[in-house]
Order: structure tokens, then C-alpha cells, then sequence
């Protein structure tokens, strides 16, 4: 199955969203009837800007063990009958191990609350939403890579 780390409503409007913002997944239409998904990962990168260049750092679950981004999918049907499956990953504020690199980071999921963010019996704010914070700083850590071909073979960026 080829999919897409987009959202489409229509073919006319394409929209590439690589982060719905956390802050707005209450006022959008479209979160609030889209399958909440996990997209496995076992780290990420975000560039820090120094002067015209940028730095990239990896980060990870000091554990090493892998985790799930908060994601959000869907399938569109074109008007001819092609079926294309979307993906994207919600973002929330930084905690304190990104803050200094970037304003934004992927919302992992705790693992003890996968089962309630995949379930779509579970609607009720208060459980969505706390899903949607940023990972605790104490689990993470960051790394700096010399250059992106420091980063690991099979490694996606977010």
C-alpha cells in the first residue's frame, strides 16, 4: 500500500501538512472525524539554525525502545476511483530536551495510552487531550549529528 504524509478534502485543494498543531486540533473540522493512528518510530531530527547554518540533532526515548507519533489518516477517492491513503503527525509544543532546538515536536504517544488514542469509541476531550502534550524530558535525549548522512540507514525525518 503506497501512502502519503498528506491530508486531502479535495483534488482541486491539496494540502501538505507535515504537523497539525495540537492547539488547533479542537476548531479543526477534519481532526475531529479522522482515525487516530500510531506511526512508529524509534527517534527523530529537527535542525537548529546557527547564524546561516543549520545544526541537526537526533532525538530518541533514552530507553532506546521504539514509540508511536500521534497521527491522524484517511483514504480519498478521486472522482475517477483511485484510492489514495494520507497520513500526518500532530505536533505540540516542545518539552525541555527540544525547546532550544525548535518551537514544535512530533506528540508521542505514551504507551500506556496507545490503546485509548487508536480506539475511535474514545471521543471524549479529556482523553484525547492528554494524548496531545509533550513527551516528558526526562525520557528523551538529543543528540548532535555532524551532517544528515550522520543520521541512521532506513531513518525518516519529521
Amino acid at each position: 500500500m503506497c501512502g502519503r504524509f498528506i491530508l486531502i478534502s479535495d483534488l482541486s485543494v491539496i494540502t501538505e501538512i507535515f504537523g497539525i498543531l495540537e492547539v488547533t486540533c479542537d476548531y479543526r473540522p477534519s481532526s475531529n472525524v479522522l482515525p487516530r493512528h500510531t506511526i512508529a518510530a524509534n527517534g527523530f531530527y529537527e535542525s537548529m539554525k546557527e547564524g546561516k547554518k543549520k545544526i541537526p540533532f537526533y532525538f530518541r526515548l533514552k530507553s532506546g525502545k521504539p514509540f508511536g507519533f500521534a497521527g491522524l489518516y484517511e483514504t480519498w477517492t478521486s472522482p475517477e476511483g483511485q484510492s489514495i491513503h494520507t497520513c500526518t503527525i500532530i505536533t505540540t509544543e516542545p518539552n525541555d530536551v527540544i525547546q532550544s532546538i525548535h518551537n514544535r515536536m512530533p506528540v508521542i504517544v505514551p504507551r500506556e495510552k496507545e490503546t485509548s488514542w487508536i480506539d475511535p469509541a474514545v471521543q471524549d476531550h479529556t482523553s484525547i487531550s492528554a494524548v496531545l502534550r509533550p513527551y516528558p524530558s526526562s525520557e528523551m535525549e538529543a543528540f548532535p549529528l555532524s551532517s544528515p548522512k550522520d543520521l541512521p540507514i532506513g531513518y525518516m525525518a519529521v
